[in-house]
């Protein structure tokens, strides 16, 4: 999860500052945007961070309808959900290198890929439920880092956590506008790149989990258990009947 902030910090940079001020990932940020764009000569845009909005929520709704039966914790839907996630960001990197951003219609159609593909991490991240790292904003992260440090109520709890979420986002956000000075293109498919391997990461997680567990089960069977279990069924024996 933390890996996965570090990546919306790249994409939101990217966004941010080749996409017309677009957050693909921080949708605070395009609520804000609209609704001082509403209020009429600000010279900010209304049309990307909209769109932007509009297809975060529907990655959102997709992952949540994926997941609405899944059990808690990584699962194999939560690894497509991601690859899927990870694909999109290459797919955009791919656009971006073919199309560019010079055209205002490409800008707003790679921004909604982007927040589209943020939309289903934010959804999958808050179905995975690790606390205060919800991979797309840190201000509930700040709050909690605050008001359980030392000056607050002096809990401390998660705080190495939530600063490492906070460290990463800014690290990913530096990462992304140093790439978009080589090429913003570059920018997403590093973020590609990083959302696949946590997807790959954790489906060898989970897949060794199940298999420990798998192994542990069965060694804790007796050996007549074990041949039960395995043998097909046939009628009991006559004295049973």
């Amino acid at each position: 999860m933390l890996a996965l902030t570090f990546a919306t910090g790249v994409v939101d940079a990217v966004g941010y500052l080749r996409l017309d001020q677009v957050f693909a990932g921080n949708m605070t940020g395009n609520v804000v945007i609209l609704g001082m764009a509403a209020a009429g000569g600000t010279g900010l845009p209304v049309l990307g961070p909209a769109m932007a909005l509009v297809f975060f929520l529907v990655g959102a709704a997709v992952a949540g309808r994926v997941l609405r039966t899944a059990a808690p914790g990584w699962c194999r839907r939560c690894t497509g959900l991601l690859g899927g996630v990870g694909l999109v960001l290459a797919a955009t990197a791919l656009g971006l290198a073919v199309a560019g951003v010079g055209a205002p219609a490409a800008r707003v159609v790679m921004a909604s890929s982007l927040a589209l593909a943020m939309g289903v991490q934010a959804a999958t991240a808050r179905h995975l439920a690790v606390k205060d790292v919800t991979t797309v904003v840190v201000t509930s992260t700040l709050t909690g880092l605050a008001a359980d440090s030392r000056l607050g109520a002096a809990r401390g709890q998660g705080a190495l956590r939530r600063g490492a979420a906070v460290t990463l986002i800014i690290v990913g956000a530096v990462t992304g506008a140093a790439l978009c000075h080589v090429h913003e293109g570059l920018a997403v498919a590093a973020a590609a790149f990083v959302v696949l391997a946590v997807t790959g990461l954790g489906h060898v997680a989970v897949r060794s989990t199940d298999y420990v567990a798998a192994a542990t089960t069965g060694s804790t069977m007796s050996p007549t258990s074990r041949s039960l279990a395995s043998a097909p069924d046939r009628p009991p024996p006559a004295s049973a009947r």
